[in-house]
């Protein structure tokens, strides 16, 4: 029978290639090797790590791939969408809707969008660093006109794939440059811990939320921060924490950025919510313009798909503030090594449409206009669902829901209480209880707070 050839890569030529025996220890059986002949040394040049099996002729090149967990975001959407209860409530994922349930476009967007079609431009690649005039007024937007490093040519840019295209980068340039882990927030963004786990990074954690008082463990924030080994690289929210969407008073960020200037760490702020979080962009910043000011050499990721509702584009940014020009365009070369065999450069559509709104007077003002309005309806349907809670008799106090930020509450219910607000009220959210403020309505938010009720009062 003809044996079945299991590729692995591709890495080399085949020429006077030839078949040697070898063993599959961790399988047990005989396979053959496809390598180059043995050099007079009796050593073999150019392995293509690619084998025989003589066991299973016709098995397929995937036979062996075993499934891989739903992602719990994608996995939480189709029970959604199999849902067929009429009055079902999808508030698990991160994407803002008008108080319709539907998916909004800034209308600064849709004419910033028309623009560019009218003007037919090409489709060329960008540069690696991406669109140079996105990134100027990208880093802009967040460090502000008026911050010395930028005016000083000081900070190193590149146009990423959002802020997740961003994390994984610098988490690679953190790897290959000496660090050996990064520290998050316990809780933070399910997606952090693989980004920087496939990046080659141990992932440790530093205190932030207590879910006993459902608020801000700073104390123990700053002893862990004060405990961790000088130079290490920390994750910080830069507003509207995901998931719990509470916030260090700026007073806080103060001793926070104090206790860093002791360690000698380094700040990497996590920046998706600007403008969203708040309705004010300057605000929204503060605590990154703060780190700045205090004399860090931060590194920053900025994502575009929350404030500018430009989820399907993939803009974001990436910076590091350096010590000196040429310190800045060294790290930029770093950057641009990492992104080219990762994703060559990044789309143009998007990142335009943010170029043209944020170079433009008239359109930035329009733009934190309807930011606002969009942060205005998500902190009236949090006032709403508070009121409702504690209307009904709720023996627990909610008042964590309005001292919250951003897109997201962290509700503070347990996970069988989650299940049953799923399986009896038709009703989606996170297994940690995060509710997604976007998907609250002034249709919706009283049947949400009535089931809420129920499933935490057992009544």
């Amino acid at each position: 029978t003809s044996p079945s050839l299991l590729l692995s890569s591709s890495s080399v030529g085949i020429d006077n290639f030839v078949l040697t025996p070898s063993v599959n220890l961790q399988a047990k059986r005989d396979i053959w090797v496809w390598g180059s002949p043995p050099s007079s040394s009796g050593n073999r040049r150019g392995f293509a790590d690619a084998v025989v099996d003589n066991e299973h002729p016709h098995e397929s090149h995937w036979a062996q791939f075993p499934m891989a967990p739903p992602d719990p975001i994608i996995g939480l959407t189709e029970a959604y969408l199999n849902d067929d209860f009429p009055d079902k409530v999808n508030v698990g994922v991160g994407a803002y809707r008008c108080d319709q349930g539907m998916p909004f476009v800034l209308p600064v967007v849709r004419e910033a969008e028309n623009e560019l079609v009218a003007e037919e431009l090409d489709h060329e690649y960008s540069g690696i660093a991406g669109c140079p005039n996105f990134v100027d007024v990208a880093l802009k937007f967040a460090y502000g006109e008026d911050c010395v490093p930028l005016n000083e040519n000081r900070v190193a840019g590149v146009q990423t794939l959002s802020g997740t295209g961003g994390l994984r980068v610098f988490g690679e340039v953190l790897h290959q440059f000496g660090h050996k882990h990064i520290y998050v927030p316990g809780p933070t963004w399910g997606n952090h811990i693989p980004i920087f786990t496939n990046a080659g990074l141990e992932v440790r954690k530093y205190r932030y939320y207590d879910n006993a008082t459902c608020n801000l463990d700073f104390s123990g924030l700053i002893d862990d921060l004060r405990a961790v080994p000088e130079g290490s690289c920390v994750l910080l929210h830069a507003c509207a924490h995901n998931p719990t969407g509470m916030d260090p008073t700026m007073e806080q960020w103060k001793q926070i950025s104090n206790v860093a200037k002791e360690r000698h760490l380094l700040p990497f702020f996590d920046c998706a919510y600007q403008g969203f979080a708040s309705g004010d962009a300057r605000k929204d910043a503060a605590a990154i313009r703060m780190f700045v000011e205090d004399g860090h050499n931060i590194a920053l990721v900025q994502s575009f798909s929350k404030n500018f509702g430009l989820y399907g584009q993939r803009v974001g940014a990436l910076s590091v503030v350096a010590d000196t020009q040429d310190e800045a365009k060294r790290v930029l070369s770093q950057l641009k090594v990492h992104i080219r065999p990762s994703y060559s450069n990044p789309p143009r559509h998007g990142a335009r449409i943010v170029s043209k709104i944020l170079s433009n007077e008239k359109k930035t003002d329009e733009f934190v206009e309807q930011c606002m309005g969009m942060a205005k309806r998500i902190n009236s349907m949090r006032i709403k669902l508070r009121n409702t809670l504690e209307e009904l008799g709720s023996s627990r106090s909610w008042e964590h829901i309005t001292k919250q930020i951003g897109m997201f509450a962290y509700s503070g219910m347990s996970k069988d209480e989650v299940v049953a607000l799923r399986e009896k009220h038709h009703i989606y959210c996170t297994l940690d209880g995060r509710i997604s403020m976007a998907g609250v309505t002034s249709k919706n938010v009283e049947y949400i707070a009535r089931a809420i009720y129920d499933v935490t009062e057992g009544k």
